[in-house]
């Protein structure tokens, strides 16, 4: 893949768009909502609540990104306790989650083009469900999977497959989008197509070099890879 081009996702969608899919599954935070900022005050809050005065190391956090808060906390080396805040201040601050620029005309296509969609997410199910019911996106998704509800979270393949055995369709048939290498790999290792976003996208190197099978510039090249569903 060359990654030099001004328009990457050129690169790769002729090839991809050739496959008949039937199902987009997405990953929430930075792809789906633009939730950094309200994750940062959650997570600075939790940090002052549990861990006391000081920085919290919140863009260490972020290359973390797509991993379950649990594991982030274990491979940062920070308390378990700061769950418990922090997941109570993200609630709090839900309603000033932004909902990137494009992303609702896409779904609303890939929808009427008889796709069906799905939520595989490094959050708790229950709070990207009421998340996504707070701005209005909840019916788009056929189902919303969080890192509690499969045994291994990302990069572990487990929520993409549970996510293909929900929405009863074969790997081959799917593709996955994510802004974040544990994304790219839960992809990989259920074999299904892995789409890196680059538009909320904290680290372009890093998401490119963890080898992409197609590189989306906005969310509106997708469309591109998702035709409508024969019989539709």
């Amino acid at each position: 893949m060359t990654t030099g081009s001004a328009n990457p996702a050129a690169t790769t969608s002729e090839r991809h768009s050739r496959v008949f899919r039937q199902a987009v599954i997405f990953d929430l935070d930075g792809v789906v909502v633009d939730s950094f900022a309200v994750m940062g005050e959650a997570f600075s809050l939790a940090y002052a609540e549990v861990v006391g005065p000081g920085e919290a190391p919140f863009e260490e956090y972020q290359r973390h990104q797509g991993r379950y808060f649990p594991d982030i906390m274990r491979i940062m080396g920070l308390p378990l306790e700061m769950e418990e805040p922090f997941v109570r201040e993200s609630y709090r601050l839900a309603h000033h989650v932004q909902v990137y620029d494009g992303v609702v005309d896409v779904l609303r296509t890939l929808h009427e083009r008889g796709l069906r969609l799905a939520i595989a997410t490094g959050k708790a199910g229950e709070r990207a469900r009421s998340l996504l019911d707070v701005l209005g996106l909840l019916p788009y998704f056929a189902h919303v999977i969080g890192s509690d509800e499969v045994s291994r979270p990302k990069p572990a393949p487990d929520i993409v497959r549970r996510a293909l055995e929900l929405l009863d369709v074969p790997a081959d048939r799917a593709i996955m989008i994510g802004d974040a290498p544990t994304d790219l790999a839960s992809a990989h290792g259920a074999d299904v197509t892995a789409a890196a976003a680059l538009w909320g996208c904290h680290d372009e190197i890093g998401l490119l070099a963890a080898g992409p099978d197609v590189v989306l510039q906005r969310p509106a090249d997708l469309l591109v890879l998702c035709p409508a569903v024969p019989g539709h």
